[in-house]
């Protein structure tokens, strides 16, 4: 009983430490990010896709690290049958920054600083939900960063990812569903 007793205990200590160090590291997700378009999990409105007005949702997050400098803005659908289909991509976002409004325009630089990078419709900006069938899941994630990737604008989601791996202090996710009504 008393052995365990101390099995228990230690894979209690061990799962702890595991989780404490994977925070940071790709592990833990602690940043809420929300849009006030739609909840976790719940469909996109149309008005968000290419059958409505293809413009970006409103997204706000809160549980930014105090040692974050910046934050990137993916959002992608695993579900597209090519694989992964990048929608949007946003980087060196200040991390005092807590929003991005509706309708972010297609442009290099965002209005609260911070760049946008190439989606895989191979243009800079929001593109949004347009999926040939079936429903699919658009993933929104956010990353704070310990720094800035100085990097200019019009990169893709293979570059951020690769420039910013090491230097991921949290991150969190927004998932929302569309199917197109045909």
């Amino acid at each position: 009983m008393e052995a365990n007793m101390r099995t228990i205990k230690t894979m209690v200590v061990l799962l702890f430490f595991s989780c404490v160090c994977s925070f940071g590291k790709g592990g833990a997700m602690s940043i809420l990010i929300e849009s006030t378009a739609f909840k976790n999990g719940q469909p996109i409105p149309a008005k968000f896709t290419c059958d409505g007005q293809d413009v970006s949702p409103p997204l706000a997050w809160k549980n930014i690290p105090e040692k974050a400098k910046s934050i990137v803005i993916i959002c992608d659908d695993p579900d597209a049958p090519v694989g992964t289909w990048v929608h949007w991509v946003c980087y060196d976002i200040p991390a005092n920054v807590t929003s991005l409004g509706e309708g972010v325009p297609k442009t290099d630089s965002l209005p609260e600083g911070g760049k946008q990078g190439i989606s895989d419709f191979k243009r800079i900006g929001y593109g949004g939900p347009c999926p040939p069938s079936g429903t699919h899941r658009y993933f929104f994630k956010i990353y704070a960063l310990d720094g800035m990737l100085g990097l200019p604008a019009g990169k893709t989601k293979k570059d951020i990812e690769h420039v910013m791996k090491g230097h991921i202090v949290d991150k969190g996710e927004l998932v929302g569903v569309y199917s197109r009504v045909r």
